[in-house]
C-alpha cells in the first residue's frame, strides 16, 4: 500500500481510555498505527467529580496514584505502543453555564493535560508529532495550540451533540474544533458531510471491525431455547436500547406475523422491560449472553435484523452489528439510514415497519450460497487495515496540498 504513513510519532488522546473493557474504535486505529509508527495512547485526564463518584475503582485508584507519584503513568502497550495515564487532576466544568467562564477554564484544564502529554513525548523522544483526537471536543479543545503537532486530525465516530451532556457546550465548540483541525476523518457518510459544514478537509474512511469470532465456517454447538422453537427464526444481538431501537416496529413484525419467532438477545433497558414485546407469545427474550457466544446466536437466526430508530442519536452511527451478522452469511434487514447505505444491495433496508416485514419475507426467499459469500466477502472488506489505509490516504492529501 503506496500510502501507507511509516516512521511518525503519534499521539492519541479521547474519550476511552485503554483500560476500558468494551470495544473501542480508537483502540483498534492505535493498535493498526503502531505496526508502523510510535504510537503514544493517552487516557482522558481524571477529573474532579469522576473522583469524587468512582473513588474506590480500580481504575480510579490506579490513575490517583499515578498523581500522587506513587505509580508511573507511561506503561508499554506492545511494540510501538505506549499508553499514558495522566498525572493531573482537571476541575469538572460542564456544568458551568456561562460560556467565556466554561472556555476559561477548560483551557486550564487542557494547559494541565497537555503538560502531562508533552512530559511523556519528552520521555519518548517523540519529534514533529501527528495528533488524533477521538471525538473529545472538550479537555483536548486547546491540544493543537499546546502540543504544536504538525498534523491534527479530528475523528468523528458518534454525533455527540445528540446526548444532552456534550450538547449544552459541544453546539459552540465542536464545530470550531473541526474548523481549526488540518483534517477531520469520520467513519460514516453523514458524520463526514456534518463535519465538512465546518472543514472541507474531511473524509469518509469507513469502519473497521473485528471479526475473528464471527465466521460462517465454525461449527456451533444448538442453542436449546432456539432449536425448540417451530417457524422461521428472526434475531436481533446486542443491547436493548429504547433510545436506539424501534419498539414499534418490533410489536408490529410479531403480530402481523405469529408463525414467526422474534428472538432479542441482548440487555434490556428499562422501558424494554416494561414494554408490551414481554406480552406477544412469539417474542423470545434471551438475556445478554457472553460475547463468544454471540456467533452460535447469530448462526441460530434465519434472518438477522437492525431494527434502529432513526434519531439524532443513531442516524450518523456505523452499524458494526451488522458486519458481524454479515460475516455470519446471514440474511440482514436493517432500518434505512445514510450509514446502511454503504452495504449496498447487501443488506435488506426498510424505510418504515411495512417494509421491514416485507424484506424479511424476501431475505428468507432469496437466500443462497451465493449471496452468503457476498455478505461474507464484504464484511472481510470492512478491516481495521483498511480503514487506517484510508486515513493514511487522507493524511497524504492534506500534507501534500
Amino acid at each position: 500500500m503506496s500510502e501507507i504513513i511509516k516512521g511518525r510519532d503519534i499521539v492519541i488522546v479521547g474519550q476511552q481510555p485503554w483500560d476500558i473493557a468494551i470495544g473501542s474504535n480508537c483502540k483498534n486505529i492505535a493498535a493498526e498505527l503502531s505496526k508502523y509508527n510510535r504510537v503514544l495512547y493517552v487516557n482522558s485526564a481524571l477529573d474532579r467529580i469522576t473522583l469524587l463518584r468512582n473513588r474506590n475503582a480500580q481504575a480510579i485508584i490506579r490513575r490517583r496514584n499515578v498523581i500522587k507519584g506513587q505509580e508511573n503513568g507511561l506503561v508499554p502497550v506492545s511494540d510501538n505502543l505506549w499508553t499514558l495515564y495522566p498525572d493531573v487532576l482537571i476541575e469538572s466544568v460542564n456544568w458551568i453555564n456561562n460560556p467565556g467562564i466554561f472556555d476559561l477554564l477548560n483551557k486550564r484544564n487542557n494547559r494541565l493535560f497537555a503538560k502531562s502529554i508533552l512530559k511523556a513525548i519528552s520521555l519518548l523522544n517523540f519529534r514533529d508529532v501527528i495528533l488524533f483526537n477521538d471525538n473529545d471536543m472538550f479537555k483536548s479543545f486547546y491540544l493543537k495550540e499546546f502540543l504544536k503537532p504538525s498534523v491534527s486530525i479530528y475523528y468523528s465516530r458518534d454525533y455527540m451533540l445528540a446526548v444532552d451532556y456534550w450538547k449544552k457546550h459541544g453546539e459552540r465548540i465542536e464545530p470550531e474544533l473541526i474548523r481549526k483541525s488540518d483534517l477531520c476523518v469520520a467513519n460514516s457518510t453523514y458524520l463526514t458531510d456534518y463535519c465538512k459544514k465546518y472543514n472541507n478537509s474531511s473524509f469518509y474512511i469507513g469502519q473497521g471491525c473485528e471479526l475473528d469470532i464471527f465466521t460462517s465456517t465454525e461449527s456451533f454447538p444448538p442453542i436449546a431455547a432456539i432449536a425448540n422453537l417451530s417457524g422461521p427464526k428472526i434475531g436481533y444481538v446486542g443491547a436493548l436500547q429504547s433510545i436506539r431501537l424501534d419498539i414499534d416496529l418490533l410489536a408490529h413484525i410479531a403480530k402481523q406475523r405469529p408463525d414467526w419467532n422474534l428472538i432479542l438477545v441482548g440487555p434490556e433497558d428499562e422501558v424494554f422491560r416494561d414494554s408490551a414485546l414481554h406480552q406477544i407469545p412469539n417474542v423470545h427474550f434471551l438475556g445478554s449472553q457472553k460475547p463468544e457466544d454471540l456467533p452460535a446466536y447469530i448462526n441460530a437466526f434465519d434472518v438477522c435484523i437492525n431494527p434502529q430508530l432513526v434519531n439524532q442519536v443513531t442516524i450518523g452511527n456505523y452499524p458494526r452489528k451488522i458486519d458481524e451478522y454479515l460475516a455470519m452469511g446471514k440474511p440482514v434487514v436493517a432500518t434505512k439510514t445514510p450509514a446502511v447505505g454503504i452495504f449496498g444491495e447487501t443488506v435488506y433496508a426498510a424505510a418504515d415497519k411495512y417494509e421491514f416485514q416485507t424484506a424479511i419475507e424476501n431475505a428468507m426467499q432469496e437466500n443462497s450460497a451465493e449471496r452468503s459469500d457476498k455478505r461474507i466477502a464484504l464484511a472481510r472488506s470492512h478491516s481495521w487495515e483498511n480503514s487506517v489505509g484510508e486515513l493514511y490516504k487522507a493524511i497524504n492529501q492534506v500534507i501534500k496540498n
